[in-house]
């Protein structure tokens, strides 16, 4: 088939790079034509053609996207002439963390609990509502710790509105958790359900650095809970393709921060570490295809984010387990420039791979 992507960075160069050796072509909608995706397949560039959707469409036979802040009106239009997986309902809701909260409550889902706020007097209220210390985000966009605000104290609430840039917000109770997990999972257009090992985050200002997976000393029932919640996710909003969970494991059980529909930073590991990638069974489920086996290739990996530099690189490729993946993009600040996976038969043989690499993690 002719798969469209609306974006073309580095998530849509991963997903051309599974579907090819599935008999798929593609066509990206992007920014410019070195975008990390631009080499891959058809570039429809705005800047060279103000129609570049609409020609997209054209050339597609289904189309998907690589990120939730997507214009929800694009898609809505484009779905009148070719199918667009995840769908309209599915980007509408979690593009929007009020309205991904009253998701997860009508499924009686745990998450933090919270109040939306359009003004520094809204703030006040529930700040004394909540409680601290709580956390305030704008209610859409914002990625990597962007448009968030940990306040401590009320002395803090006109600087917080202030970051907010006045635009409609919403304020968190401050969980108090064990460790940052994240379940994948991809369903279907026949309603089939494949699950990814639950794995561990570890988060530098706010960018994910390293995945361990499967996440360690992970009891069977908070694996078993982590798939229900997944489950009646997927089902509620009728989903197509990969869909990502983020979790807090606290003392009194799992807590959902929120959802990402699409392929995530925290499967990267899946490539070289699960049988069939979260980028393929992406590709398989838009498409049709039976859904691939989600089984580790290694009772142990991790990946690892390249942020801002590359550093030595060779470093990586001498290691035999280790696995280099670079996204063609220079060199900025906080930017994810790549990631390496490593895959390993035990839990000493990853700790010292990830030693032999220190010097791509925050010191």
């Amino acid at each position: 088939m002719k798969i469209g992507i609306l974006g073309a960075g580095q998530l849509g160069r991963m997903l051309a790079l599974s579907g090819y050796s599935l008999n798929h072509q593609f066509g990206f909608s992007g920014n410019a034509t070195d975008d990390p995706a631009a080499l891959l397949g058809h570039m429809f560039v705005k800047k060279n053609n103000p129609n570049n959707i609409d020609s997209l469409v054209k050339f597609a036979d289904v189309i998907t996207f690589e990120s939730e802040n997507t214009d929800v009106g694009i898609v809505k239009k484009i779905n009148k002439k070719i199918p667009v997986y995840p769908n309209e309902k599915s980007l509408f809701t979690t593009q929007h963390r009020g309205r991904e909260k009253t998701l997860f409550n009508h499924l009686n889902i745990p998450c933090a609990p919270y109040q939306m706020v359009n003004s520094k007097e809204d703030l006040q209220v529930a700040v004394e509502t909540i409680g601290l210390p709580a956390i305030l985000k704008t209610a859409t966009e914002g990625y990597d710790g962007k448009g968030q605000f940990l306040i401590h104290k009320v002395s803090q609430i006109t600087k917080a509105w202030k970051s907010m840039n006045g635009v409609e917000s919403i304020l968190e109770e401050f969980v108090n958790f064990k460790r940052e997990l994240s379940l994948i999972a991809v369903r279907g257009i026949d309603n089939d359900h494949k699950y990814y090992p639950l794995v561990e985050n570890t988060h530098y200002d706010s960018i994910l650095r390293l995945t361990i997976a499967p996440a360690q000393n992970i009891d069977k029932k908070v694996q078993e809970t982590a798939r229900h919640y997944m489950q009646i996710l997927l089902d509620e909003m009728d989903y197509v393709g990969t869909l990502t969970i983020e979790l807090f494991e606290t003392e009194n059980g799992l807590v959902v921060n929120e959802m990402a529909p699409r392929v995530h930073n925290s499967g990267h590991w899946s490539i070289e570490g699960a049988n069939t990638s979260q980028f393929e069974n992406h590709i398989r489920a838009i498409t049709g295809m039976p859904l691939g086996d989600t089984t580790p290739t290694h009772p142990f990996c991790a990946m690892i984010n390249i942020i801002g530099q590359l550093k030595d690189i060779d470093v990586v490729l001498k290691m035999p387990n280790a696995h280099l993946h670079l996204y063609d993009k220079s060199e900025r600040k906080n930017r994810k420039l790549g990631h390496i996976n490593i895959t390993a038969n035990s839990q000493t043989e990853l700790e010292d791979s990830i030693a032999k690499l220190k010097d791509f993690l925050p010191k």
